[in-house]
């Protein structure tokens, strides 16, 4: 059994592949301030079986481009926009976040909760940016440290895991450094761990 089949085992039936959880994301949509009427052209990038792309199509005008690299999730996430009543809203896309075939300034919003440290944040946040249409926004969840200090076992074993692993503060300066204006922030609920 490889790597991908244990993932897709260990995460398929699983509401969310990652943190988070429909009131927050809810909330991140009322942060941004997105306009619910408008038509919005969207990309959830790492959408899993799509947990947060039936909440956009239910709460947004949009079309919808659910973007994963695994097939087997976006085949149950079209079966849930079925039966959610919104598959007419939603298209899916099998293919990597580093190698993605939007047009420069095709999107309204790009999507991506708890996704994006696949590639690394200032990476993912620095390529999708040439996606968006002039006042796009970018909506993601990033795993950050809340102190400044913690117990050196766990230190250790992030700096090993993902090097990027950073304050909010840290997070923001990096959006700013390439060309966005953070305008809201808020930290997961300890439930949606």
């Amino acid at each position: 059994m490889d790597d991908f089949t244990l993932l897709m085992d260990l995460h398929k039936q699983g509401h969310r592949q990652g943190p988070g959880g429909d009131a927050e994301t809810e909330l991140a949509i009322n942060l941004a301030m997105i306009e619910r009427t408008d038509p919005l052209k969207v990309a959830d990038i790492g959408c899993g079986t799509g947990a947060s792309t039936l909440v956009l199509a239910r709460l947004l005008n949009a079309q919808i481009t659910a973007v994963d690299f695994l097939q087997d999730f976006l085949d149950l996430l079209n079966e849930r926009a079925e039966s959610a009543g919104v598959a007419d809203r939603i298209s899916t896309l099998a293919c990597s976040m580093d190698n993605l075939p939007f047009a420069n300034e095709e999107l309204d919003v790009i999507w991506s909760e708890g996704a994006v440290y696949n590639i690394g944040f200032e990476k993912g946040v620095a390529e999708w940016q040439r996606f968006l249409k002039p006042g796009g926004l970018l909506v993601t969840s990033e795993i950050t440290w809340l102190t400044d200090s913690r117990p050196a076992e766990l230190q250790k074993h992030w700096d090993s895991e993902y090097p990027e692993i950073d304050l909010a503060s840290t997070k923001m300066r990096v959006l700013e450094k390439h060309g966005y204006s953070p305008i809201g922030y808020f930290v997961l609920p300890e439930h949606c761990w």
